[in-house]
């Protein structure tokens, strides 16, 4: 009786052991949510550093030596074409004028007195002609002397914003010698550097898509409020960086951006029939990305892949997916090579809108 009693006993407590380890069993059982790339078309915008620069920037440099003996604007002054802005000691060139109307004055005189006589057949043609050579040189030296005293006077060449000064009033200057800078910033010349395969794909949609407006992200991390348009690009390719040099115009109303700025030129190009996964769904290994694809035994492989581009939230695959692959989304740091998993599959749009991403 006794060995009876013990023998249920002992079939009872096997089978409580096995329902509690099936349901342990149970328990540890894991759904893993799995989803695949999405397919479809997008828009990618590519930063670029850029160097702002105003469509005129030129150095205001003295025409002749003296001593700055006036200063008629300040530094950061808006000037007008035209405008007077420095004025060297013009003594020196005002004698030189009076010296060589004097000397023209009387070689005028030579030449009628010569004149007279030629008309009266006293002197020959040929001192006539003389006398008018010589006359002409003095009213050619008149000019020169001319020129030569308006260049003490330094005038804006055209309406811009000056620099700081480079000289300071009674500085003794030299021809050549810097005076200040002057800019045009009316209109804003950006250029930026674009790789090899940006630039073919901005070739490529330029004309169907009007791919030539671009944004200004400024060093404030604030979007310009005007667009610009890329007008220009360089001829030749750098061999050493392999980019080109783009130029957009931006225009500048309320002059906001000034020579020498720097930022972010921001392109938008399309993408035609992109693979867009979540970022999540990736691991990085010595600066590789990867994701989980579980295969049709529903074990886990590693794959690699490669970026074509990055937006918030999502990459798209240049290589090594297919729209069809199931990747893993969640629970990347539970499982382990070949693991044989149990799934759950979302939809890559819902997941994709779950995001909170805006992809047109």
């Amino acid at each position: 009786m006794n060995r009876l009693l013990m023998l249920v006993s002992l079939c009872a407590i096997l089978g409580l052991t096995s329902c509690a380890e099936k349901q342990e069993e149970k328990e540890e059982e894991v759904n893993y949510l799995v989803t695949s790339p999405l397919k479809k078309d997008t828009t990618i915008t590519n930063d670029y550093v850029s160097q702002i620069r105003s469509i005129q920037h030129i150095e205001i440099r003295a025409l002749e030596k003296g001593y700055l003996q006036k200063i008629f604007v300040d530094e950061g002054q808006y000037v007008k074409k035209g405008q007077l802005m420095f004025q060297i000691l013009p003594i020196q060139y005002q004698a030189e004028l009076l010296k060589a109307q004097a000397e023209a004055n009387y070689v005028d005189v030579e030449f009628k007195n010569t004149k007279l006589l030629a008309d009266s057949n006293i002197v020959s043609k040929n001192e006539l002609a003389l006398a008018k050579a010589k006359l002409d040189k003095a009213k050619a030296e008149v000019s020169v002397a001319q020129i030569h005293l308006g260049f003490t006077e330094v005038r804006a060449p055209f309406d811009g914003i000056m620099d700081h000064f480079q000289v300071r009033l009674g500085s003794l200057v030299n021809e050549g010698d810097l005076l200040t800078t002057l800019s045009d910033n009316s209109k804003m010349w950006v250029y930026f550097n674009v790789p090899e395969a940006e630039y073919l794909n901005y070739k490529t949609h330029m004309q169907e898509e009007n791919m030539s407006s671009v944004n200004l992200l400024m060093a404030n991390q604030r979007v310009y409020g005007h667009p610009g348009v890329v007008q220009t690009i360089e001829a030749d390719f750098n061999n050493e960086t392999g980019n080109i040099a783009f130029r957009a115009t931006f225009p500048n109303p309320s002059g906001l951006l000034r020579h020498g700025e720097t930022g972010n030129i921001q392109m938008t190009l399309p993408l035609k029939n992109a693979l867009i996964i979540p970022q999540k769904a990736t691991f990085e290994v010595l600066e590789k990305k990867y994701v989980y694809i579980v295969d049709k035994d529903n074990k886990i492989r590693s794959r690699e892949i490669t970026i074509a581009a990055e937006m918030p939230h999502i990459f798209v695959v240049r290589s090594g997916l297919t729209k069809d692959d199931k990747i893993l989304l969640e629970g990347l740091r539970q499982v382990r090579e070949n693991e044989k998993i149990h799934y759950k599959f979302a939809k890559p749009d819902s997941v994709i809108s779950n995001l909170g991403l805006y992809a047109e």
